[in-house]
This record gives C-alpha cells, sequence and structure tokens, in this order.
C-alpha cells in the first residue's frame, strides 16, 4: 500500500531557515517513497482552497520535489509563503462557501471581542482531499496551537517550532533566534559610531511581544541595559539615572538601552493600535518613543530611537539556524517514518528531543527573571552559568 503524501506549511512571521526545514523535509520524503505537498500562506492554504477554482488550487497548493526545492535553503523567508490565520477563530469564512455552517463563537483577547468562526471541519476536509497523511507544520504558538487541536483530533501532526522570540515551550530554542541576535547586535554594532559620534543615548526597540528572550540575549552580548516584558517593576527614573551615569563614564560618550516591543515600567503600559490580525494580536505603540521622550523630558539628554524589527527576519539564516533547521526537518522526518505523531521537535538540556506540542493554554516561554535577569541594575544576569544548556536556559 502506497504511503500517504507528507504535507507542509509555515504559519505566523516568516524567520530565516525556513526553506530548511522544507528542503529536508522533500529531501528526506523521497529516501522514504513519499510524495510532499506544500501548502501555501500557512492555515488559509485550507481553509481557503477552493477545487472548483483552478486559480484557487495554483494559489495555495503546491507539489515539493527535489528539483524544485534544491536550492531555496540558501535564502530567507518562506517559500511557501505564509499568513496569520488560525482557522478556530476566522473572522470571515471565503465568499465560495457560502451558506455552509461552521460552529460561531465569541473571541475576546486584549479587551476586543469579535465573532469568530471555527472552519476545522474544511480543514480537515482539504487535507483528506490532498492525500496527506502526515501534516508538518512550522510556526510558533499561534500556528502550533492550531497543530495541537489537530493532533487532539486524531489528526497526524508533526510539529516544528520557529520564532525570534525563542518563547515556544518544552523547548529552548526556536529557528530563526540566533540570525535576530546575529542581526541586532550588526544593527547595535553600526550604530554605535553615529550615536557615539553625537554623543547621545541610544534607544532601541526589538521584537519580543510577550517574552524577552530576544532583548535579554542582544542585551548580554552587547554589555547593554535591557528591560523585558517579565519584569514590569521598572523604576524608570532610576533607569534614566543609569543611563546617564553610563554616557559619562564612557569615554566615547553614549550609552545604550534595549527595550522589548512588550515592554513596561511603573506608570507605562503597553499601548496597542489597530486592528487585530488573525491570531488576535493589535500592533504595539514604539515603547522605545515613550523611553526616549521621558529621558528627553527628564534630562534634556539627545537621543537616538531605533527599531530593530523586521529587518532581523530578513535575509538568509546564519550558521545555527541553518544546521537546526535541517536538524529538526530531520528528526520530523525520523518521526513519520516511526510512525509517531502529536510531538514537536525541540532542543531540551541542550540536547536534540521529541516533545509534546506545548499546550496553547500555558500560553508563551517566559524568562526567569530570577536568574537570568539583574533586577538592580536592568541588565542580564552574568552569574552562575556553569552547568547550564549552551542557551543557558532549560525548556
Amino acid at each position: 500500500m502506497k504511503a500517504g503524501k507528507i504535507g507542509i506549511l509555515t504559519g505566523g512571521g516568516d524567520v530565516p531557515g525556513l526553506n530548511s526545514v522544507i528542503k529536508t523535509v522533500v529531501y528526506r520524503a523521497s529516501d522514504m517513497g513519499r510524495e510532499v505537498v506544500g501548502i501555501r500562506r500557512g492555515w488559509e492554504g485550507l481553509t481557503h482552497l477552493n477545487w472548483e477554482d483552478p486559480a484557487s488550487v495554483a494559489r495555495y497548493v503546491r507539489p515539493l520535489d527535489r528539483d524544485n526545492t534544491r536550492s531555496i535553503d540558501r535564502t530567507g523567508g518562506t517559500w511557501l509563503h505564509s499568513s496569520r490565520t488560525n482557522p478556530l477563530k476566522m473572522k470571515k469564512t471565503p465568499s465560495f462557501l457560502d451558506g455552509t455552517s461552521f460552529p460561531v463563537s465569541q473571541n475576546t483577547k486584549r479587551g476586543v471581542t469579535s465573532t469568530v468562526y471555527d472552519m476545522t471541519s474544511q480543514t480537515i476536509k482539504n487535507l483528506e482531499k490532498l492525500e496527506v497523511e502526515y501534516l508538518v507544520a512550522i510556526g510558533g504558538d499561534d500556528t502550533l496551537s492550531y497543530a495541537a487541536h489537530l493532533d487532539r483530533l486524531g489528526f497526524k501532526v508533526i510539529a516544528v517550532p520557529k520564532t525570534m522570540d525563542n518563547d515556544v515551550r518544552n523547548t529552548e530554542y526556536c529557528i530563526g533566534f540566533s540570525t535576530a541576535v546575529n542581526r541586532a547586535t550588526d544593527n547595535i554594532d553600526r550604530q554605535r559610531t553615529t550615536i557615539g559620534s553625537h554623543e547621545r543615548i541610544g534607544v532601541f526597540r526589538i521584537f519580543g511581544r510577550d517574552a524577552g528572550y530576544t532583548a535579554l540575549y542582544t542585551a548580554y552580548v552587547n554589555s547593554m541595559r535591557c528591560v523585558i516584558p517579565e519584569y514590569k517593576n521598572v523604576d524608570s527614573e532610576r533607569l534614566i539615572e543609569m543611563l546617564v551615569e553610563d554616557k559619562k563614564n564612557n569615554p566615547s560618550g553614549y550609552s545604550l538601552v534595549l527595550l522589548s516591543e512588550g515592554a513596561e515600567w511603573i506608570g507605562y503600559e503597553v499601548q496597542e493600535y489597530g486592528r487585530p490580525d488573525g491570531y488576535g494580536h493589535r500592533k504595539k505603540m514604539n515603547v522605545a518613543e515613550a523611553l526616549s521622550e521621558k529621558i528627553q523630558e527628564l534630562t534634556g539628554q539627545e537621543t537616538v530611537v531605533s527599531d530593530l524589527t523586521y529587518d532581523l527576519r530578513s535575509g538568509a539564516p546564519d550558521f545555527v539556524d541553518r544546521m537546526v533547521a535541517s536538524t529538526f526537518a530531520g528528526m520530523a522526518a525520523d518521526m513519520i517514518q516511526r510512525g509517531e505523531s502529536g510531538k514537536m521537535t525541540a532542543i531540551n538540556q541542550g540536547v536534540y528531543a521529541a516533545v509534546e506540542i506545548p499546550d496553547p493554554k500555558l500560553g508563551p516561554r517566559a524568562v526567569d527573571v530570577e536568574n537570568m535577569y539583574n533586577k538592580d541594575r536592568y541588565r542580564p544576569s552574568y552569574a552562575n552559568k556553569l552547568g547550564l544548556p549552551i542557551f543557558l536556559t532549560r525548556a
């Protein structure tokens, strides 16, 4: 009996390394005698696929083989494209499904309530029509939360974690994290020359809606102060005093601070704007601008504000992300070959591991503030690292 196809999709924000996963899964599947079908635009490819419309099929379905994936690992982004779609929480259904009944519920996130549709039946219907036996879902918390839902319904799923925030539970590393920190470090190193030339205070914002790993680790290797979402008891006036003192003590006459986009301090809460995306997230106001204004108001010091965001997820992956991505893909193929499902590739205790897909109710993995963050100095903690895994944290 011929083995069923392997489906593969990427959801949420893109990161470098996704194409390495896609290529390696395809190559390993070829060795296993399995066909691979790429599902374009993440979960949208399974909710909006209209088999009666050839243009829709061409838009959302891409057969994958060794020839058309041969060189994709040399580039960043995702060759299958992506979207922020959650079939459990669709704000509207495709027009070609008008008249089709789907379960309806009210979804409230961050104070915004909306009517949503559960299109899981359509998702499974399309997977079956595609003759997909196993689905490899690559994504962060939101994408993998739906993968966990499919697993609970009995569909065979293998999850691969990716996010530059590095905040997926059950793993110490997510694809995209190393490249993001490398790019942030390069950006900061370049901007030191301008900030130093004008003897200003540099205020940087970086991705990290709910977790501060990207800010913390970038600050760690750049000897910077930082503010992360997990620690909200920051005295902004004291932080500013430290930055002024840093500037005074620096022979080059400047100082730096790095803020996660979800960072807060006493008297300041994250401000959001715009419509929620498919996962219920709204855009966050620039916390770096807010701190910059306070610095100027209290001290009269000039600042430079810089946004380290989308540039960090652009371009080709670094060595670590290529290696981890290819290894995670190989692990996923191994699990499929063994007939396993409902598992996620991971790194635990610095070792590659197969773990359960995280329970979405638990939310993102958070920084261990007590051991990793110096609350008195508003900077990473450099002490007591003996015996820790390479990424200094345990899943």
